[in-house]
């Protein structure tokens, strides 16, 4: 390598930690999700007139884009022994030449309609444009094997289906830069800690004062359908917002947008998980496999549309929060009754609105955020929605407490009234949480690991269970 045969890198998970054909795909999808899906219908058997035509309907940025950083320092260090550095790929060539002139390269090499620069096709380009054996080459794929060949010395990024034994035994000068990808970066792709919400399926339950154990597992089992359900979700909300959250303080860290998991592998592993939380569905009843799809529509409706909308985004994030509360219900056939579904339903406006006050407080500027609808300017009005979310909510919990219902469930309705005052302290509190910023961005998952909050949570459910005569039969109080 102490010749000055110009360096050629490939792009697609070479250069960049990412794909740019998934990268327009998702961009497409995110911005014209119905012209998207008809140039991939239209062109599945032609990929270089698909990424003409998805570049048409959502350029990339390509300023933004993670970068592989071995072969970022392997180009400096080429441009300093004096050769030139071009860029060939497969990837429209107007995506190619954005790149170069990121990075100050010196030429550029794509596809066009009708021609998809890779394999034989690149190889050719290649020897014409600088010889046989006339260049360097790094590349990450088995479809690079004709470049390697024609090239003077290879570079192979990752494993590459095992290129290096193929290029040893080819008798190709060949240097190995370790690549890939870990099962802990995809987890945390999945949000776990978010699982934590599906304890809102126990509610019908709790309301109805019903413990049986049989039902508390398929209660556990409809948490397992909505937790792989959510994180189907939330890989498909991630590869929809990979250009905002680059732009982000915090999300750019996530990991499609920095690179540190492919996105095909989490376009699979969004159809798995989707599939468990359907087939887990099945298996506990047709009612829950309603819901279930139901709440999978509207959030893969609220990832594409719905949360760029002010206001609809909220009452949006309100009925998926409201949905996991049906789902207990389907789940373990306990009734959710009508006051119930009402008075959570403002309770969870309210905890939206504390979300967007929450991301508006720790913004760095007065601008909208990015991939929403609200700016600084915002936050009185989000306040005063969740003050009314919280009045409504509380206002509803009055009136049931004089229903029939309760009436039947808590021979000692004066408690109710009481647990008003630890219910409006919790919701004021969440909203003065917010509005300075001090939560986290998921209002529910902070709410189950604060410790005050979780205290007036306690303090307003034993005297729920005092007031139901609950523990005169656990404890004989």
């Amino acid at each position: 390598m102490s010749d000055r045969k110009p360096l050629v890198l490939d792009v697609d998970d070479t250069l960049l930690r990412t794909d740019l054909l998934y990268e327009s795909l998702w961009a497409g999808l995110g911005r014209a999700p119905i012209a998207t899906i008809r140039a991939v219908l239209a062109n599945f058997t032609r990929p270089a007139d698909l990424k003409a035509r998805l570049y048409d309907i959502a350029a990339v940025r390509t300023d933004l884009m993670p970068l592989n950083e071995g072969i970022l320092q392997m180009a400096a260090d080429a441009r300093d022994e004096g050769r030139e550095i071009i860029l060939a790929s497969a990837a429209d060539h107007r995506l190619v030449e954005s790149l170069m002139a990121d990075h100050g390269y010196d030429g550029a090499l794509g596809s066009v309609p009708g021609k998809n620069l890779k394999g034989v096709d690149k190889a050719e380009a290649l020897v014409e444009a600088f010889g046989d054996k006339g260049y360097l080459y790094a590349g990450d794929a088995r479809a690079d094997m004709p470049i390697w060949r024609s090239a003077s010395h290879a570079i192979v990024v990752g494993r590459a289906g095992g290129a290096m034994n193929r290029l040893k035994s080819a008798r190709v000068p060949a240097t190995q830069i370790p690549s890939g990808w870990r099962v802990v970066d995809l987890m945390r792709a999945l949000r776990p800690h978010q699982w934590v919400k599906n304890i809102l399926l126990i509610l019908p339950m709790i309301a109805a004062h019903s413990f049986d154990p049989a039902l508390l597992l398929l209660v556990v089992l409809g948490m397992a359908a909505f937790s792989a359900a959510a994180s189907s979700i939330y890989i498909v909300n991630d590869l929809l917002d990979l250009e905002a959250d680059r732009l982000h303080e915090t999300k750019c860290k996530r990991p499609f947008a920095a690179g540190t998991v492919p996105i095909r592998v989490g376009m699979l592993t969004a159809v798995g998980l989707g599939a468990l939380a359907l087939g887990l569905g099945a298996f506990l009843s047709p009612a829950f496999l309603m819901v279930v799809a139901a709440y999978m529509v509207l959030s893969l409706a609220y990832s594409l549309k719905l949360k760029r909308m002010r206001w609809i985004d909220i009452f949006t994030l309100a009925t998926l929060y409201t949905l996991r509360v049906v789902a207990g219900a389907a789940a373990s056939g306990v009734e959710a009754s009508f006051f119930m579904l009402v008075f959570i339903f403002p309770v969870f406006v309210t905890l939206g609105c504390v979300k967007r006050m929450t991301e508006l407080a720790l913004a760095k500027s007065d601008e909208r955020l990015p991939g929403r609808g609200y700016g600084r300017a915002d936050r009185p009005d989000l306040l005063n929605v969740g003050i009314l979310g919280m009045v409504g909510a509380l206002l509803m919990f009055f009136f049931y407490s004089l229903s029939e219902q309760a009436q039947t469930l808590y021979p000692s309705q004066w408690l109710l009234w009481v647990a008003l005052l630890p219910i409006a302290g919790w919701l004021f509190r969440m909203l003065r949480l917010g509005w300075a910023g001090k939560q986290d961005y998921d209002p529910i998952v902070f709410a189950l690991t604060d410790k005050r909050g979780l205290g007036l949570l306690m303090i307003t459910l034993s005297m729920m269970f005092y007031a139901a005569g609950l523990f005169n039969v656990w404890f004989g109080l």
